[in-house]
């Protein structure tokens, strides 16, 4: 069976991903949704009718539904075209403002999941199949009142770009989408009563073109793919800019 497979596909980024897989993903016999609220995930699939939808009701942080995955994949003989994770969390604010166990579930499912679900899959990706890894502009550089979340992504890029070097002879690619401030869900729970701040506010775009994006630079083997010129240009800058500098701005 070929597949594709998206996490945290219940909102955001993640439900537009197989909104437009369902369109324009030919190859493919299903797409397997991932996220823990399955009633979301029950709607996505009312909505989309071109290619079969599975829903898997999973945590990604907890081994045994880890375990559920592998178990799925090995039982229905899958090839994975596509892998999108898009699952995240993030909170805004000082380190010293947030919990232990906020600090702690950023790096859970930003990081330890992604990596987790990468080893489980990666034996069966097809040649030629893509990994797509949400990261974002935050990996760049280090931010203050960001600075777990902003860590957390940072892994994720690095892991990225190193796993794409790595598979170079296998024909999968790896590509780590890094968006700014993205018109989504998660961008109202990150920001909670605080609101988006004003420079943010001005460079936050919708869902739709940032991943149409990232499948294109996917499909084109890029390890890398940023949407939008001010982001760009921030790519730019923390290559060339001290971080003590940036971190004055960001």
């Amino acid at each position: 069976m070929r597949i594709a497979i998206v996490t945290g596909a219940s909102s955001g980024i993640g439900r537009e991903f197989v909104i437009q897989l369902n369109k324009c993903m030919k190859t493919i016999d299903e797409i397997w949704v991932i996220a823990r609220r399955e009633d979301k995930l029950k709607d996505l699939k009312e909505e989309l009718n071109n290619i079969p939808i599975r829903i898997l009701s999973l945590d990604l942080c907890k081994k045994l539904d880890i375990a559920i995955l592998s178990h799925l994949l090995l039982s229905e003989k899958a090839e994975v075209r596509l892998l999108v994770q898009a699952a995240g969390v993030g909170y805004s604010g000082r380190f010293d403002e947030r919990t232990k166990e906020e600090n702690e579930q950023m790096i859970l499912v930003n990081d330890a999941a992604l990596v987790a679900v990468t080893k489980v899959v990666l034996p069966y990706m097809t040649n030629k199949g893509n990994m797509i890894f949400m990261a974002s502009a935050s990996a760049f550089t280090p931010q203050k009142e960001f600075a777990v979340y902003a860590a957390s992504k940072a892994f994720v890029l690095s892991f990225a770009r190193a796993l794409n070097a790595e598979l170079k002879d296998s024909g999968v690619t790896v590509t780590a989408v890094c968006p700014g401030p993205v018109e989504t869900e998660f961008l109202e729970k990150c920001n909670g009563d605080k609101g988006e701040k004003p420079v943010k506010e001005m460079v936050k775009v919708l869902p739709e073109p940032v991943v149409r994006k990232a499948l294109i630079d996917a499909k084109a083997g890029k390890d890398i793919s940023v949407y939008g010129m001010p982001m760009k240009l921030v790519h730019i800058a923390s290559k060339i800019l001290p971080s003590r500098l940036l971190l004055r701005f960001m």
